[in-house]
């Protein structure tokens, strides 16, 4: 066995099931040998952030390791920021970069590709990745890898692997998986009493549940978590689409002023708030009504516990929640109910223009009738309307906010699960990586694409208003989907919407791009509640 096909046989062991990627020179010997192997699937895109970004999104919808393939300098450089978005909401992407050979490194002469030092590359994904290395020693490479495909997973982190060209078929053993680490039981029993005790002695206690439930498996354990302790469950912006699938007592997402009252009333107003897997971030609590006392929180997360003033360092999420539900039984009494949360439905189909909340009607009604589907959703106007769509699984930069996140990530979502996804996207962010629908026809791809165009960076503007710089100008995607392989009309008015959704739907093997013109200054009604409230915050 050679050193690519250890360490390919080592991603499949860890739970990778494709590798997204574009060659280059350096990256030409381990490319071969990933066709040739066959160990995984291979789909190679047309820009690197779009392969970072499907990447990450496998690595989101089905656990597991998302595989990013580049080359060195040029190739690498440019996935920068889609790696640095998965580190940010902890996604487990693994970045494979070929890398000069050791001849070539010690020349003398600098190499093509190159910027500062040849370790530059390495350096820089050091700030974006938990754990890195560059199989430089085959011997040492099968103990190297298995160090930092365990970090990947342990902590739901991107990684590092650079494959120095000259090194691609030199022999090596198998990877064999690390032990998992050993948890300190006392630890973990004397924090799940304390937390148990909290949320015994609080009058109005609440579960928010986070990306990292996702992250490490433990949707339908948190559901079943959430029933015994009879806690009424919210999401957090980042964390929406979670438990959708769950029979757990989902009361709705919370985005503070943005979000709907009561929502925003019981976790402000909560005395035993349980943050379980939550990142602390700005976009889940920077917009409180009433600001959060995060010191009187409880928050598990990032490998941690915190209880107030104090901290139990190296407590796993998944074994946290087991030891809870073994300590933790079932009762009638604890029964939370909800009352469903009635989304906007009906849409009229008429001859009005199209606002992002009719956009929001139409899905629901479409999947009223035909069943839901999983939403990948860019960042700005379209993230917000998501907001308004019936509970479903949902892929999105709620966090790190970067825009192009949608459309390749739609791509790595039907590529990895086999779903057709919906892919919700502005015009903005299609101008970035929108092009990469171009490779649908190669892979049998046909997702549905809603572009929200309204010929500008709309969301900025609603902050900035008086700046001509937000000014996008129409282009002409519906037309340019033929040339991409793909099917695209322009809508403006409610009635057309429907009718090409509806088209959408029933239309397979090709994807469908829906091009949904919206006047400027026309926001979603979750938008502008946002909009509203920041203004409101920020004048305090």
């Amino acid at each position: 066995m050679n050193l690519v096909e250890s360490l390919l046989h080592a991603l499949k062991d860890h739970g990778a099931h494709e590798i997204f990627g574009i060659p280059g020179d350096f990256a030409l010997p381990y490319f071969r040998i990933i066709e040739e192997s066959q160990i995984l699937p291979l789909y190679t895109l047309s820009h690197e952030p779009g392969v970072g970004f499907a990447a990450d999104a496998t690595a989101r919808i089905r656990g597991g390791l998302g595989v990013a393939a580049v080359t060195y300098g040029a190739g690498a450089f440019n996935m920068v920021n889609a790696v640095a978005a998965a580190y940010a909401e902890k996604s487990p992407v693994v970045v494979l970069s070929g890398g000069p050979g050791k001849g070539e490194a010690s020349s003398g002469l600098l190499l093509h590709h190159q910027a500062k030092t040849l370790d530059s590359q390495l350096q820089i994904f050091k700030e974006i990745t938990c754990d890195q290395v560059k199989l430089d020693d085959p011997a040492r490479a099968p103990a190297d890898i298995a160090r930092v495909l365990a970090s990947c997973l342990r902590n739901s982190e991107p990684v590092y692997i650079e494959i120095p060209r000259d090194m691609v078929r030199e022999e090596c053993a198998p990877v064999l998986r690390e032990a998992p680490r050993v948890i300190d039981r006392d630890a973990l029993a004397a924090c799940v009493d304390e937390i148990l005790g909290r949320l015994d002695v609080a009058k109005s206690p609440v579960l928010m549940a986070g990306v990292e439930v996702r992250r490490f498996g433990l949707e339908q354990k948190v559901a079943e978590l959430s029933r015994r302790l009879g806690l009424p469950v919210v999401t957090s912006f980042m964390g929406r689409g979670l438990l959708s699938d769950c029979d757990a007592p989902l009361v709705g997402t919370y985005m503070g002023v943005a979000g709907l009252p009561d929502v925003t009333q019981l976790v402000e107003g909560s005395d035993g708030l349980f943050l379980l897997g939550e990142i602390i971030s700005d976009t889940n609590f920077a917009v409180s009504e009433t600001r959060i006392d995060l010191r009187k929180t409880i928050q598990a997360h990032n490998g941690q516990v915190t209880l107030g003033y104090h901290m139990y360092a190296n407590i796993p999420l998944a074994a946290l929640v087991d030891e809870m539900l073994a300590r933790v039984k079932a009762s009638a009494d604890k029964a939370f109910s909800v009352a469903p949360h009635q989304y906007p439905r009906d849409l009229v189909a008429d001859g009005e223009t199209i606002a992002p909340t009719d956009i929001a009607k139409a899905v629901n009604d479409l999947f009223a009738e035909h069943g839901k589907l999983p939403i990948a959703s860019d960042i700005g106007d379209c993230l917000f309307t998501a907001m308004e769509i019936e509970q479903t699984a949902l892929l999105a930069p709620g966090y790190y906010a970067t825009m192009g996140f949608g459309v390749p990530a739609g791509l790595g979502l039907q590529a990895t699960s086999g779903q057709r996804p919906l892919i919700l996207v502005g015009d903005g962010a299609f101008q970035m990586t929108g092009w990469e629908l171009g490779n649908c026809k190669r892979y049998g791809w046909d997702p549905i694409v809603l572009l929200f165009n309204n010929a500008s960076w709309e969301m900025l503007r609603t902050f900035q208003p008086e700046s001509g710089f937000n000014d996008l100008g129409r282009w002409g995607f519906a037309e340019m989907a033929a040339g991409l392989g793909g099917d695209g009309v322009r809508v403006s008015t409610r009635a057309e919407l429907k009718a090409a959704l509806d088209k959408a739907i029933a239309t397979r093997g090709r994807f469908q791009l829906i091009e949904v013109t919206i006047p400027r200054g026309v926001l979603s009604t979750t938008l502008s509640r946002f909009v509203a409230g920041v203004k409101r915050i920020s004048m305090k």
